[in-house]
């Protein structure tokens, strides 16, 4: 009876899927909640744009489930980084429906390769560490968000001029900041490789425990030439980030008296209340945390 008054009402005989734009904005999926917050600033108001992955969490190791699939299936587009940093990505788009658009936003950056004889030649995903390069993360949202909506171009453009222009600021304030560190304390020692692409821009060396979170064995060779390095160059400060276990870190510290000196974000936003909740701000922390520990005197 139902189905009747159905049929009689909309005057067909088969009831039309609901469309997008019958529900409202357009839905992006992001596969972390870096990706996700740069999306929200180049699609304002105009696309309704969430994370798969939830603050706090590892995203290399991430295993998706059946409701990261059933919203990925209600969005238009999905973005990932790429890089191997989703290493889960193939998998779960074998379960994508095939009308669901993809974006990779590290299409046309030159990765750089991570230096660790356990993974030679796998690019870095981190990219977005480089604010010049996260530019280029931008373009991409704003070509891709163009074509899912062609009729909100004009705003796209504008809100990835804006957020791009903020982006080179920052790049100019992290110079501005990191040239205040005397050479000799210019080594960032974290656990994950993920500093690269910041080193370069700015001028710094790195040395860390593992070279991506999904290889985070630590060896014993690996710690004992961390732990040189800090005592040779007499390092204040080491570091670690969010998403993983500091204890390895904690180690380290132990056996040189360096401080472990805070915490950084990098694959993760801390959330709305904590101290990185967009990547501007995380940026912005990470470097407080790096200067703070390494203009201490040393051990």
């Amino acid at each position: 009876m139902a189905a009747a008054i159905l049929m009689a009402l909309t005057g067909c005989t088969t009831a039309r899927p609901l469309r997008q734009q019958d529900i409202g904005r357009p839905k992006v999926l992001a596969s972390f909640t870096i990706l996700a917050d740069m999306a929200q600033a180049v699609a304002g108001d105009h696309l309704e744009v969430t994370s798969l992955i939830k603050p706090g969490a590892e995203v290399h190791s991430y295993e998706p489930t059946p409701s990261d699939l059933r919203q990925a299936a209600g969005a238009v587009l999905v973005v990932d980084n790429g890089l191997n940093m989703e290493s889960w990505r193939e998998r779960f788009y074998t379960n994508v429906p095939d009308h669901v658009l993809r974006v990779t936003l590290t299409q046309g950056i030159e990765p750089l390769s991570i230096r660790d004889d356990a993974v030679a030649g796998r690019p870095n995903p981190h990219a977005w560490m480089s604010p010049r390069l996260a530019v280029v993360y931008v373009e991409n949202l704003r070509q891709a968000f163009t074509e899912i909506a062609p009729e909100h171009a004009a705003a796209f453009a504008d809100n990835a001029a804006a957020y791009s222009r903020q982006l080179l600021q920052l790049d100019k304030e992290l110079r501005q900041r990191i040239d205040r560190l005397p050479k000799e304390r210019r080594l960032l020692v974290t656990c994950e490789g993920a500093f690269s692409y910041l080193a370069r821009d700015y001028g710094l060396e790195e040395a860390y425990l593992w070279p991506v979170n999904g290889d985070s064995q630590v060896t014993a060779q690996r710690m004992a030439g961390v732990i040189r390095l800090v005592e040779e160059r007499q390092l204040p400060a080491v570091f670690c980030e969010s998403t993983v276990n500091s204890a390895a870190q904690e180690a380290v510290a132990a056996a040189t008296g360096a401080r472990l000196a805070g915490v950084f974000y990098v694959d993760s936003l801390s959330g709305p209340q904590g101290p990185a909740p967009t990547l501007l701000e995380l940026q912005r922390h990470n470097i407080r945390t790096l200067m703070d520990g390494l203009l201490q005197d040393p051990p």
